[in-house]
């Protein structure tokens, strides 16, 4: 089951049960977008549990998120990815700091607001709704208006394989369509920020080339992106500047070129 817990977010709780039943928040974290999103913070203890003898999670971490620009946070399983994200969201909540959207604080808010502000989310899971159809998925979240608001027709032609399947069920996709799908019922919310939590993970390698394509698209019309993957290669594809974390921490920031060119830093936070 994937509980409605936002505007336009689905999240499956079993995958973050701890975190989410203890009630973590960020002890000193920031984010801001001038340009679009900053998260940011003094060199202490960034998030950490509501009671006393829960671990820290987060420490010092300080990133920004340009218009036009896509920035990814790297590292292995378990170094802080996605509870950064899910403090973005506002699924966590910092205790001290920021997390500032078009210079607004919305670390205090809560996913659904978070939403409405203009951040669109894809997560791990997807989220789409099974039993409702493609079209269903996508109008349900549909929002705003104007010469650039995203519409089926757009979103049709950005996914023609969602347009040959618009009346079919959630749950009939295969996992390709439904990355799609759900990246694209995120673009209906019309977002000028974009957060996606790994969506080349599990999915045929032309699947993977057809959205680091629509990522790049996006990119070149000003979006803002905050990307979260495994996928060295997808990353270094799309990416403008990496973050690499590693217990909690971000330990090294750089270009693709920089990266790949550093092989301690590839031995130590990213081989396998």
């Amino acid at each position: 089951m994937v509980p409605f817990l936002g505007h336009g977010i689905g999240l499956r709780t079993k995958h973050f049960p701890e975190l989410l039943e203890q009630g973590r928040r960020a002890d000193w974290f920031e984010v801001i977008t001038e340009n679009f999103l900053h998260v940011g913070g003094r060199p202490r203890a960034v998030l950490e549990a509501v009671r006393a003898d829960r671990p820290v999670v987060l420490h010092g971490v300080s990133l920004s998120v340009a218009k036009g620009e896509v920035v990814c946070l790297l590292g292995r399983n378990g170094s802080g990815k996605t509870t950064t994200i899910l403090t973005v969201m506002g699924y966590l909540h910092p205790r001290h700091g920021h997390v500032r959207h078009n210079g607004r604080d919305i670390g205090a808010l809560p996913p659904y607001a978070v939403s409405r502000l203009g951040v669109g989310f894809v997560p791990q899971e997807r989220g789409i709704f099974p039993s409702l159809t493609v079209r269903e998925n996508l109008t349900v979240f549909a929002r705003g208006s104007g010469n650039n608001a995203w519409t089926l027709q757009r979103i049709f032609d950005l996914f023609p394989n969602l347009r040959a399947r618009e009346r079919n069920l959630g749950f009939q996709l295969s996992g390709g369509e439904q990355q799609m799908l759900s990246i694209a019922r995120a673009l209906m919310l019309n977002p000028s920020l974009l957060v996606l939590d790994e969506p080349s993970e599990g999915l045929a390698p032309m699947i993977v080339e057809e959205i680091i394509g629509v990522l790049r698209g996006l990119k070149r019309e000003g979006l803002a992106i905050l990307l979260v993957e495994q996928n060295l290669r997808a990353a270094f594809a799309v990416g403008d500047r990496h973050h690499i974390m590693n217990k909690g921490e971000i330990c090294f920031t750089g270009t693709s070129a920089e990266i790949e060119s550093n092989e301690s830093v590839l031995r130590n936070y990213l081989s396998v």
